[in-house]
């Protein structure tokens, strides 16, 4: 890989650009990374294991720039943190040993479908600016099922968890800086007996381009969390999920 780099340096661009326009959705909205990174890695004509294998390395760090940034800029509820961090990691761990023994695919149509109706709630109550802040009372449980999904559908924590605790009233800006950072240690937990064999090898061009563009991204993102106002960024992820989650419904159907 490196004599590839050395020679024609412009092979990483592609996979710069997409790590840069996944995480600077993921950091501003909190979710889609692994959604954007892999359909458009896919879509580049990238074999569905390796950008699949490609992504979640690089979310492995990425997380973590992203939490760094959001703490940076106050993004933070540390209580909010305190009570879906540890129930995130403990479905992940749940989840990851459910996808060892168990076909999970499933119950995938059903939490799209009911991603793709959040959604356009969300969506509906940016758009009209009823979203009322209050304090989500739901919130161990939702981590909980946030890490399971996570871990065992290869995705989830931040389509269920952020637009439920939105749902909930949460304020967006809080919201989206406490599950990303809650995030890089569920990535962690979920990823620790890969990160201890990791050699230098496993380093592809997919997987050093995206994270490139992922820590170039990761500052912008918790920028923009923090000034658009709470109305639009309900919009925006509404857009998202939506879009998401029904291009997912989509490729399941057909």
């Amino acid at each position: 890989m490196l004599a590839e780099l050395v020679a024609d340096p412009s092979v990483l661009l592609p996979f710069v650009l997409i790590g840069f326009a996944a995480q600077l959705i993921d950091g501003a909205l909190g979710m889609a990374y692994g959604t954007i990174s892999s359909t458009l890695l896919v879509g580049m004509g990238v074999p569905p294991a390796v950008a699949s294998a490609g992504v979640h390395t690089a979310e492995t760090f990425t997380t973590g720039i992203s939490a760094v940034s959001h703490v940076a800029h106050r993004n933070v509820d540390w209580k909010l943190f305190g009570r879906i961090v540890v129930p995130g990691v403990i479905g992940g761990v749940i989840g990851a040993y459910v996808l060892s023994n168990i076909h999970a695919d499933a119950a995938r149509p059903f939490v799209l479908s009911y991603l793709l109706l959040l959604g356009l709630y969300l969506f509906w109550r940016g758009w009209t600016h009823r979203h009322v802040l209050r304090e989500p009372r739901v919130v161990a449980p939702l981590g909980l099922v946030g890490g399971f999904l996570d871990a065992a559908g290869g995705g989830g924590w931040g389509p269920v968890v952020t637009s439920n605790l939105m749902v909930q009233g949460a304020e967006p800006r809080f919201t989206i800086g406490t599950v990303n950072t809650a995030e890089f240690f569920l990535t962690l937990t979920i990823s620790a007996t890969f990160l201890v064999t990791l050699g230098w090898e496993a380093f592809t061009t997919t997987i050093v381009g995206l994270l490139i563009g992922g820590v170039l991204a990761a500052p912008l993102g918790a920028v923009m969390a923090k000034r658009i106002e709470a109305d639009k960024l309900l919009v925006l992820v509404g857009v998202v999920l939506t879009a998401t989650s029904g291009w997912g419904l989509w490729r399941l159907i057909s």
